[in-house]
Parts: structure tokens; sequence; C-alpha cells
């Protein structure tokens, strides 16, 4: 009888131990992957912002950019895996042109684990009456997934190297989307498939000679195409047909 119980002991022990060292390993393997990220470059940054370039940085995160006398706003959700920083470049840009943006930190740099990062925000700025939402590649999609609930509340989105897994062909919502001919980051088979998961009046731009991680400052992606133009090119080149677009909603 004691044999038995001692056998029955020892696998009950092995059984606890085995399941404590799987969980350390995918513990563990999930603290590798949440910290292995692109970040941000910041000497390239500070080249491509002008002097005296300043925004506001809210407590929980948000990097709030505000012109004056704005009229329209664009809520950002970073790419997948990026820190968010990487994106001012892109949002001075836009605030040069009299666009109020918000640039959202998302939790461990996946928009996919706060979908909802922008309740609240058009609150904070009631004096902006026109507000857009978009994002970079997983942030994108992400900002697509929440208008999808919030259609009422934007006048557009705006895809940078993304394409939308929800459904919003049946609204008004005006949707811009903008990708490099060298991105080899995006899949493109996706992006066709789930084309009809937007407006009949999309608005496509293909940007020659650009890649993925060029809507950025975060350095080469892996997997990425060989991009024909500079980061700065591509940024400016985003910003003028972001401008048009919400240009066209007024």
């Amino acid at each position: 009888m004691n044999f038995i119980k001692d056998k029955h002991k020892r696998k009950i022990f092995f059984i606890t131990l085995s399941a404590v060292l799987a969980l350390a390993i995918i513990t563990g393997a999930c603290a590798v992957y949440l910290g292995d990220y692109y970040h941000a470059d910041n000497e390239a940054i500070a080249l491509f912002m002008p002097q005296g370039t300043s925004w506001k940085e809210d407590p929980d995160g948000k990097i709030v950019f505000k012109p004056e006398g704005a009229a329209k706003g664009f809520i950002f959700y970073p790419g997948g895996k990026v820190e968010y920083t990487s994106y001012i470049p892109l949002m001075q840009a836009c605030t040069a042109e009299g666009i109020l943006c918000v640039l959202v930190e998302m939790p461990f740099n996946l928009a996919v684990l706060d979908v909802n990062a922008a309740d609240g925000i058009q609150k904070e700025h009631p004096e902006i009456k026109e507000w857009y939402i978009g994002g970079h590649s997983l942030g994108g999609s992400m900002a697509s997934s929440y208008i999808a609930d919030h259609a009422g509340e934007y006048e557009g989105l705006i895809l940078l190297g993304s394409y939308s897994a929800s459904d919003i062909s049946d609204t008004d919502i005006a949707v811009l989307s903008v990708y490099g001919s060298e991105d080899k980051v995006m899949n493109r088979e996706k992006y066709e498939n789930n084309k009809p998961n937007l407006p009949k009046d999309l608005t496509e731009f293909v940007i020659d000679g650009g890649c993925h991680a060029y809507f950025g400052m975060y350095g080469a992606q892996d997997g990425d195409g060989t991009p024909a133009i500079t980061n700065e090119e591509q940024i400016r080149i985003t910003v003028d047909k972001i401008v048009t677009m919400m240009g066209e909603q007024a």
C-alpha cells in the first residue's frame, strides 16, 4: 500500500513540476517576444524635427500635437511591436498642416491589446469638430476595428501599410489607404481579400519606392523591401495625401 501511495505522490509531483516548468517556459517566451520590438530612431527623428518643435505628453502616455486654430483631429495607432514615438515625425508633419494629432501608446507596443484606446480623446478636445482615426500596419487594422463600432463619430479612416478585417463597407466613412510599392511586410493577398470591407469610394495611393517601415522612423524592418526613396520623403508624401483627403471632406 505504501508503495502505491508513494508512486501516486511521485506522479503528482512530476505532473506539478512539469506544469510549473511549462508555465515558466511560456512566461519566458512571452517576455522575450514582447520585449523584442523596434525602437524609435531618435537621432533620425531629431534631424527631421524643426527647431522649437514641442508637444504635450499625457500621464497615460498619449502624445498630443496641438497647432493653433486646429479644426480637424487625427488619432493614430502605432504599428505592431514598434515604439510609438517612432511616429512623432509623421504626427509633427501633420500638425504643421494645422491638424491636431494624438499619438497613442499601446500596451507592449501592440494595438490589439487596447483597441479602444481612442475612447475619451474627442471629449478632451471639444473644439475639434471633425475627427479622423488611423494607424500603421496592425495599428491601422485595430483602428478600423474601432471605427466599425464608432462610425458616426468620425469623418474618415486612414490606413498606412494596412487593411481592415472589419466590415465598414456600408458606412459613409471616407477611407484613405496608402502603402509603398516596395512593401514586403504587408500581406498583399490579405489586403486584396479584405478590400470589400471598405466603402466603394476608397482612395488608394501607392508610394513609388516606398516601403513598410518608412511611415515611422525606426530603421529597417525584417522582411521589408528595399526603399528607393528616403524616410523623410515617404513621410512627406503620406502627409500630403492625408491633408488632401481631409480637405475633400470639408
